[in-house]
């Protein structure tokens, strides 16, 4: 052999596996999301901003526990069985659930109401371990948000639905009662741990005859919203909630941060890691714009007129 022809065949010899290895589908990315719900889209739509297109560079697997605190624990578990790339969660008990799970799987925690108070992170500057993403509070909302309803319905008694299984909901419930005390109101407790309890706590919720509402955004009663909308209208109660998303669905107002803008921001932190940075690297985000949005329809329905002054400081109003 010819010592040209054989430094060509050596030459491709060499070259062929590197194009071989050229040719080489990009690794697809895990992502393991719990209890899938529309206010995910945004999250999706946030990771194809960023460039990931499902199929080619990014998988979603997804698990439902309808939060129940026994499902939780088995998704988390399964997630972490499969060893996806990086977990990713909405709300304080699927969040604590993957914490329990694993020490090791990058998670991204979504709309959480005390991540400190939960034990998910050791501060928001520096969370530590393999848990960051957002929280839903900022300083003084809950007392904030009392304020609002006070003013916009002529309230002096009103019921407060909240998770006692929610381990952000005892410090929110402490400083409700610390804000009902400052306004001179009742707070009337209504605590509901699953589905099943919506019944009764709503019998003895009426029978304290509160004359206004407030709920926050747990997970579980946000599965539930529509049942706990369509009882305040059957009722005549009209409510303060956290979301915008409720008063579209019927609620009167919501004072709080922008959920659909949590995600997207969530869907940022997957991309950070999958980067290769390290979760204990990513400080927690707070929110920092908090809209009032009111629904005036559902306010006429019930028959209350809301001050024109009050409508003026709203940041939308649904007619």
């Amino acid at each position: 052999m010819k010592r040209r022809d054989f430094m060509t065949l050596l030459g491709g010899a060499v070259t062929w596996p590197l194009a071989v290895r050229a040719q080489q589908p990009p690794k697809i990315s895990r992502v393991g999301i719990i209890d899938d719900s529309p206010n995910w889209n945004a999250f999706r739509r946030g990771l194809r901003d960023l460039g990931y297109l499902e199929g080619q560079n990014i998988a979603f697997e997804y698990r439902y526990a309808d939060g129940l605190l026994d499902r939780l624990a088995e998704v988390a578990a399964e997630f972490v069985r499969r060893r996806v790339d990086v977990i990713a969660v909405y709300g304080t008990p699927p969040a604590r659930a993957v914490k329990q799970a694993t020490t090791t799987i990058p998670t991204v925690m979504i709309g959480i109401g005390d991540p400190v108070g939960a034990g998910l992170v050791a501060s928001l500057a520096r969370p530590g371990g393999n848990i960051t993403g957002n929280t839903i509070l900022g300083p003084d909302v809950a007392s904030k948000r009392l304020q609002l309803l006070k003013e916009g319905v002529p309230a002096s008694r009103i019921a407060l639905l909240w998770n006692p299984d929610n381990a952000s909901h005892a410090a929110y419930f402490e400083e409700m009662r610390t804000a009902a005390s400052t306004l001179s109101v009742t707070l009337i407790s209504v605590p509901v741990r699953n589905a099943g309890e919506f019944d009764g706590a709503f019998a003895a919720m009426l029978r304290e005859r509160p004359d206004a509402f407030v709920m926050t955004a747990d997970p579980l009663h946000q599965l539930h919203i529509k049942r706990i909308v369509d009882f305040l209208e059957q009722n005549r109660l009209l409510g303060m909630f956290q979301l915008r998303e409720n008063v579209g669905a019927g609620a009167l107002m919501s004072y709080g941060a922008s959920l659909p803008d949590l995600f997207r921001r969530g869907a940022s932190y997957v991309h950070r890691i999958l980067q290769g940075t390290r979760p204990a690297d990513l400080p927690v985000e707070q929110a920092v714009k908090f809209e009032l949005v009111i629904n005036l329809k559902t306010a006429k329905a019930a028959g209350l007129t809301i001050p024109e002054s009050f409508i003026l400081r709203a940041d939308e109003v649904i007619e």
